[in-house]
């Protein structure tokens, strides 16, 4: 089967969440969801656009309808969790839910924006995170190991060097996380800016080429990561590998203020009460 359109995912979606617990996060949501859908490999990682793939664009527009309808939440750290609702609602009819959040669409803008089929994915442009990652794209491969560097200096380690050499089991450089101030990890990091998935193969030669010499790996990517390779990164035994794909990476650049910069829109309201003296 094709990977399902953004409205045949709001029962899956639902049925994920009940599976997992009430709350998971956007991998752990996409995972249950192929898992329950029986999806191949193949269609998992089929690409959307930039470094999205297919599957993860639908499910997050899925995210989006399902939220305005009430059955599900998101905390600021990127948890999703069934609502009050969502808990005692075990079935959907995604006609009803894009019904209703059409009707929503249309009390907050002008009526003659939102179609009698509402906002639909494929109208939508380009999100920030895909132009960033396109940036990205643009860069030398070297320069973007010193990009992770500096990330990662921004992010708590230190003594970060980027030691990528032809030879080296694609190692690209090494630090030292300190947690709390008291615990110290030895880590390796491979830096990959690709615009495709990154496949379990290259996990397990990383992996091999990190024995031995720290503690924790850490793969980034401006691409994602195949199912087989989450799977391989977690498999019990051997040292797990900590997985960046280039959605958390802008996501991290935005959070450290590298590369990005918000800007705050002001808005002005009339205060009442101040008023009420002198009317």
């Amino acid at each position: 089967m094709s990977v399902p359109k953004f409205d045949e995912l709001f029962q899956p979606l639902l049925d994920a969440l009940h599976l997992l617990g009430g709350s998971a996060s956007i991998s752990e949501i996409d995972d249950k969801v192929a898992e329950i859908l029986k999806l191949s490999e193949e269609e998992i990682n089929e690409i959307h656009r930039g470094n999205t793939s297919k599957l993860s664009y639908r499910l997050a527009w899925a995210r989006s309808y399902m939220k305005d309808y009430g059955v599900i939440e998101n905390s600021t750290r990127g948890v999703w969790r069934l609502s009050s609702l969502g808990q005692d609602t075990k079935t959907i009819d995604k006609v009803t839910v894009k019904r209703v959040c059409r009707e929503k669409a249309k009390k907050q803008v002008d009526i003659e924006a939102v179609s009698d089929e509402g906002v639909t994915p494929d109208e939508v442009y380009s999100t920030w995170q895909d132009e960033f990652i396109n940036r990205l794209l643009k860069i030398s491969p070297k320069s973007f190991e010193n990009l992770c560097q500096r990330v990662l200096r921004e992010s708590g380690f230190i003594q970060v060097e980027v030691t990528g050499r032809s030879g080296d089991g694609g190692i690209d450089g090494k630090g030292i996380y300190k947690m709390n101030g008291l615990l110290s990890f030895n880590i390796i990091f491979q830096c990959k800016r690709y615009q495709n998935s990154v496949s379990s193969k290259e996990i397990r030669d990383f992996r091999g080429a990190m024995q031995g010499r720290a503690d924790k790996g850490l793969f980034i990517t401006t691409g994602t990561f195949t199912r087989d390779a989450k799977q391989e990164a977690t498999r019990d035994g051997v040292s797990l590998i900590d997985l960046i794909d280039g959605n958390l990476l802008v996501e991290k650049m935005k959070e450290l203020d590298l590369g990005v910069k918000v800007d705050e829109v002001e808005i002005v309201n009339i205060d009442e009460i101040f008023f009420k003296e002198y009317d």
